[in-house]
């Protein structure tokens, strides 16, 4: 049995394959920057079915947010040993290599993932060739959950958006004072998470021209700080997966034609392609 994992920062999804159909399942994200191993095996316990708790797995691909250095693979490759110590191969890299063999297989282009965070490469059909750092949510992440969520808060917190919709953002949220929104954001853990929530406020209000300037913006953002910086950009098609990215995919697709760049394959989750992609891999 081999079980398969695309973890963000908010949710991971799960695939068990074990000769029939894939059995899907979720739990939450596990961003090593803001989780340790105990956390995350803590949390698998509680939330894997018992079934495949319980099942005899052999070899265990699991590609996460954060997975940025042999130190933090090991945060969660711990973990999953923990769970299921039986496993004699765990293997985990980062989301972006998931992204890019569930857009493109063994073909090379452009990869990204739009979805609480940003990220992005060139791929060669095997391997990430050229990574241009998103710098995550404090620094970067154009175009992200993040980095639309930021701009709805901000604006609402000074005063800039239109009347009627930060009366609306108030109370789908519940926002208290700006003391009581600035502890959140500070001194709470997964800020990151928090951001990104007032994305779907954007998402929901998507007829709004200020939604959709503060959407566009973002993406403007990604192509000039990040897109655009890869050479040769235009030669690619823009590949992406990522909730972000699907659910404002007119207006990314509109943002990547007026820089020159061809839309490819938009996709939610990758975890369907990952699983197609392991399959035909484990084909004598």
């Amino acid at each position: 049995m081999i079980l398969i994992a695309d973890g963000g920062s908010t949710t991971c999804s799960w695939a068990l394959l074990a000769g029939g159909p894939p059995q899907y399942f979720n739990t939450e994200g596990y961003n090593p920057y803001f989780w340790d191993t105990p956390a995350i095996a803590a949390s698998l316990a509680h939330q894997v079915p018992v079934d495949v708790r319980q099942a005899p797995i052999r070899a265990i691909h699991y590609y996460g947010s954060g997975v940025l250095s042999p130190a933090k693979a090991e945060v969660i490759a711990g973990a999953l040993r923990q769970v299921w110590p039986q496993a004699g191969e765990v293997f985990v890299a980062e989301d972006l290599l998931a992204a890019a063999r569930a857009l493109l297989g063994r073909e090379a282009g452009f990869a990204a993932i739009l979805g609480t965070g940003t990220n992005s490469c060139l791929y060669d059909g095997q391997r990430i060739t050229q990574v241009i750092e998103s710098l995550g949510y404090s620094l970067g992440d154009e175009g992200s959950g993040t980095s639309i969520g930021r701009q709805v808060l901000r604006d609402y917190l000074r005063g800039r958006m239109p009347t009627a919709l930060a009366a609306k953002l108030k109370a789908e949220y519940r926002l208290g004072e700006l003391s009581e929104v600035l502890d959140r954001l500070y001194n709470q853990p997964l800020p990151n998470r928090f951001l990104a929530g007032f994305a779907r406020f954007a998402g929901a209000h998507a007829h709004e021209p200020y939604c959709q300037e503060v959407v566009t913006r973002a993406f403007e953002g990604l192509f000039e700080q990040i897109v655009t910086h890869y050479p040769d950009y235009r030669r690619h098609a823009f590949n992406c997966v990522g909730s972000v990215g699907y659910y404002f995919r007119d207006a990314l697709a509109a943002v990547a034609q007026r820089h020159g760049m061809a839309v490819g394959q938009m996709l939610r989750e990758p975890i369907e392609a990952l699983v197609r992609y392991h399959e035909v891999a484990a084909r004598p």
